[in-house]
């Protein structure tokens, strides 16, 4: 029998910094991350970087199986605020499941996870990006509620764009 357990990170933790870095790189390295290993001076310097970000938020998804817990999956979300609304939201940044626990149940697990903690911050809405041709994830999160955001049908859905080139 198997259990899954979500926990938020604990940066301090010298094994909960380790499955954070090994889940994150394991997005990286997939067909949906860079397709890289996570460099060396990143991997440095990001769970340092994420301990004094108040407005990140990120949990470790562990599978309990024959008394072994093992690290299944992480979601990261940013929180903003909606000026339309007037009150924050919380933005789904990073999720991987790792390939040996897909289907499983960890992905709509964290997702559930994150909206109770969107519920607890007053949040407006929950919201993400996923990737055209991540067919599977795209299925999930239309099977989780997310739908494509417009304010008006005729001016279409919204489309995430950024720039790159910042030091």
């Amino acid at each position: 029998m198997s259990r899954l357990t979500i926990q938020p990170v604990d940066f301090d933790a010298p094994a909960q910094r380790a499955d954070f870095l090994f889940l994150l790189d394991h997005y990286m390295r997939g067909r949906t991350g860079n397709g890289a290993p996570m460099d060396d001076a990143l991997r440095a310097r990001l769970p340092e970087a994420l301990r004094h970000r108040t407005n990140v938020l990120s949990y470790l998804a562990y599978l309990v199986e024959n008394g072994e817990s093992r690290p299944a999956g992480l979601i990261n979300c940013v929180e903003g605020f909606s000026t339309f609304a007037g009150r924050p939201l919380l933005n789904v940044h990073d999720i991987v499941v790792h390939e040996d626990f897909r289907r499983r149940g960890v992905a709509r697990a964290l997702l559930a996870h994150v909206e109770d903690v969107a519920r607890g911050r007053d949040c407006c809405k929950l919201t993400l990006e996923v990737l055209e041709g991540n067919r599977g994830a795209h299925r999930a999160y239309l099977e989780f509620g997310f739908q494509p955001y417009q304010l008006d049908p005729a001016m279409g859905a919204a489309l995430f764009m950024e720039k790159k080139g910042y030091p």
